[in-house]
């Protein structure tokens, strides 16, 4: 192929399917709200029962939106998932592992029942999910999965050892399915937020000390808001992205390099 042959239809998403977890709330939403105006239809499995916000959003870009109510973390759910998206809008090109879930205490009370929910919801479940997905991409030789990791995927965890391995772990699973995959043309990337306005910080946001700790440590000198990611999930969706492979994405204003 030579680079005339390039053209911004490579962005597109058109008439594709897209699976996000977690993907009526949160950081979630702005990765659904991206992809369908990229022109991909949406699934969307979570355990929060959708008000209806979320698919006006969507099926506002001339998309289409199936929801599934559902624990991912259940036994088989992966499973059902995928057979119900394969029965609504198809199987999925791309799945964006966006659940999550991070609870926070101090070192001598963070035992195994705070420590095993978030590995199921943040690590097992993200597996399942791709793993049963993987399956419908292989014969296609084509798709995409992108997990949503963390500044904690390279940082340690005070206040949440679990949050912290659990991103470490999906960073690693990243790598490791690109590895198995690549060779179906499938590629596995990640995205790793820094600091973002959204309602799980507005309580550090309002304390001016903890406020000012994460302003000093980001270049850009402010906090990440949910739109600012919209475009490198778009990318890696895309046809743009077909060489980036195993690769975790930092959209962090800087964050990393303080």
């Amino acid at each position: 192929m030579d680079i005339t042959d390039f053209s911004m239809d490579f962005f597109s998403l058109k008439g594709q399917t897209a699976l996000v977890t977690g993907g009526n709330s949160g950081l979630g939403r702005a990765f659904s709200l991206a992809l369908a105006k990229a022109g991909a239809n949406i699934f969307i499995p979570s355990l929060t029962e959708d008000d209806g916000t979320t698919k006006d959003l969507i099926e506002n870009e001339g998309t289409h939106m199936e929801f599934m109510q559902v624990d991912i973390t259940e036994d088989g759910a992966a499973k059902r998932v995928i057979e119900r998206c394969v029965e609504t809008l198809g199987a999925p090109d791309i799945v964006v592992n966006s659940a999550g879930l991070n609870t926070v205490a101090a070192f001598e009370d963070f035992g195994r029942e705070k420590w095993d929910p978030m590995l199921q919801v943040n690590l097992t479940a993200a597996f399942e999910v791709s793993h049963e997905a993987a399956k419908t991409m292989i014969p296609k030789r084509r798709g995409k999965i992108i997990n949503i990791c963390s500044m904690f995927s390279f940082h340690g965890g005070q206040g949440s050892p679990a949050y912290a391995a659990s991103k470490h772990g999906i960073a690693g699973l990243t790598k490791a399915y690109c590895d198995e995959l690549a060779q179906y043309n499938i590629q596995i990337n990640g995205i790793a937020p820094g600091y973002y306005a959204t309602e799980l910080t507005t309580e550090t946001r309002n304390n001016p000390e903890a406020n000012n700790k994460v302003l000093a440590h980001t270049p850009a000198n402010r906090w990440g808001e949910p739109m600012d990611l919209m475009g490198a999930a778009i990318f890696l969706s895309s046809r743009a992205s077909d060489y980036v492979n195993g690769h975790i994405l930092a959209v962090d204003g800087g964050y990393l390099v303080r």
